[in-house]
């Protein structure tokens, strides 16, 4: 480590930044933020391109910001240089863990944006409207509601929107193994949201409303088991159910299944919050919308293939509404249906994206950036109300191309209601 702060000390002294340092077949990544400087070591290969490195470093180092706030970080770096932070990260390694793995597949977080849950528009409403959180709440900031991973809907306060970045630390929290696999139903979890507000932190509840291999009346709780101590520094689980009996859900889930409820608060008033979710839980149950939802991301009807939509050559697809800073896209089918080829895919995505937002190095945005392989035609096309990354058969002609990049445009737009989250209420 003193040969690295010697060598970003020259680069730093000169007015500039170290970025890499490639040494054979391996590559040395850095992200310089004040602190810490983070520093990732991989193999070179198409599987890892540099802005596809950088951008995980950016969310490693939100989700380290997350854990310990800037401010605090700053104070110790300020003390002691050399300070270790590893013995302030201890026993958060399951949260880094999960975001690289979520990372490496998740074209969300590369394209900074969301990617809500396919559903049906009039029952994302009804779900929205239960959220609405009552005035007694007074120190509530935001109600997000999620499975698979994606965000349902949420609810937030009129004055101000939550970064995207924010949500996906949020996400990864809430499905890392310490929370989704513990046998407590509910966790109380200090948290700092970075985008939000890095010098301070907010208290997020998790709670479980449906998970698949448990019976759809788990979350209907009167009974208080006992409270334990999570594998985390700082969180409390509240573990009960229905009938009094010892809890069912110590079975591994898959990840990200279940249906979870994040309440973030600024204030402490966890049995007011508690109790509200409770009524929430119970008001769900109560017009059917829960077990319409949970039939729903069981059976896989949230999601869609892009033969589905009928396109000559079409394979796969990436579309970004840039008002609503949403992404839509099809699940990996074959010939994308490896994890080696869904990687090679998605590092294919980053660079064409790295290459229309200017993050490759090059002076200015680029309105259109096409890649032809051996294997696939990989194009990006950015417009003000969209980004469109499409992956259709190498052997289209250019204007099959287009054709085919229009026709998804079309279908987004004719589907948008169910595949993007619009008009969500707010208090």
């Amino acid at each position: 480590m003193g040969i690295v702060q010697a060598l970003l000390s020259v680069f730093l002294d000169d007015g500039d930044k170290l970025r890499c340092i490639n040494a054979g077949r391996s590559r040395i990544t850095f992200l310089l933020r004040s602190p810490p400087c983070t520093m990732f070591v991989h193999h070179r290969g198409v599987s890892q391109s540099l802005s596809k490195t950088r951008s995980h470093l950016e969310y490693l180092h939100l989700q380290i910001l997350s854990i310990v706030t800037a401010s605090q970080l700053r104070r110790i770096f300020e003390r002691r240089t050399n300070f270790d932070l590893r013995r302030l990260l201890d026993g958060s390694e399951p949260f880094l863990f999960s975001l690289l793995g979520r990372m490496e597949l998740d074209l969300a977080m590369a394209t900074s944006s969301l990617n809500c849950l396919q559903l049906d528009q009039s029952l994302r409403a009804r779900v929205a409207e239960a959220l609405v959180p009552t005035s007694k709440m007074k120190d509530t900031l935001y109600i997000i509601l999620v499975a698979r991973g994606q965000v349902i809907t949420l609810v937030r306060p009129k004055k101000h929107s939550i970064h995207p970045a924010d949500i996906h630390i949020l996400v990864n929290t809430v499905y890392s193994p310490s929370i989704v696999n513990s046998p407590a139903s509910a966790s109380w979890i200090p948290v700092c949201l970075p985008k939000f507000n890095p010098a301070g932190f907010v208290n997020a509840y998790i709670t479980f409303l449906h998970r698949p291999d448990t019976d759809y009346n788990f979350h209907q709780r009167t009974t208080l088991e006992n409270n334990e101590s999570a594998d985390i520094t700082g969180a409390s689980h509240i573990a009960e159910n229905s009938r009094g009996t010892p809890s069912r859900h110590t079975t591994r889930l898959i990840e990200d299944s279940g249906i979870g409820l994040v309440c973030i608060s600024g204030g402490s008033e966890f049995e007011t919050v508690r109790a509200w979710c409770d009524i929430v839980t119970q008001k769900l149950n109560d017009d059917g919308s829960l077990d319409t939802l949970a039939r729903a991301v069981d059976s896989g009807k949230t999601r869609y293939f892009a033969s589905q939509l009928g396109i000559p050559g079409l394979r796969h697809f990436v579309y970004k509404s840039r008002p609503h800073v949403q992404i839509t896209l099809p699940a990996f089918e074959e010939p994308y249906d490896t994890l080696d080829a869904k990687r090679r895919i998605v590092t294919l995505y980053q660079i064409v994206h790295g290459a229309i937002h200017a993050k490759s190095g090059q002076t200015g945005n680029l309105k259109l950036q096409y890649i032809r392989t051996e294997k696939e035609i990989v194009m990006g096309w950015i417009t003000q109300p969209f980004e469109l990354y499409v992956v259709l058969s190498p052997r289209l002609p250019k204007a099959a191309v287009i054709n085919a990049a229009n026709a998804v445009t079309r279908w987004v737009k004719k589907e948008e209601g169910q595949l993007f989250l619009r008009d969500a209420p707010v208090f």
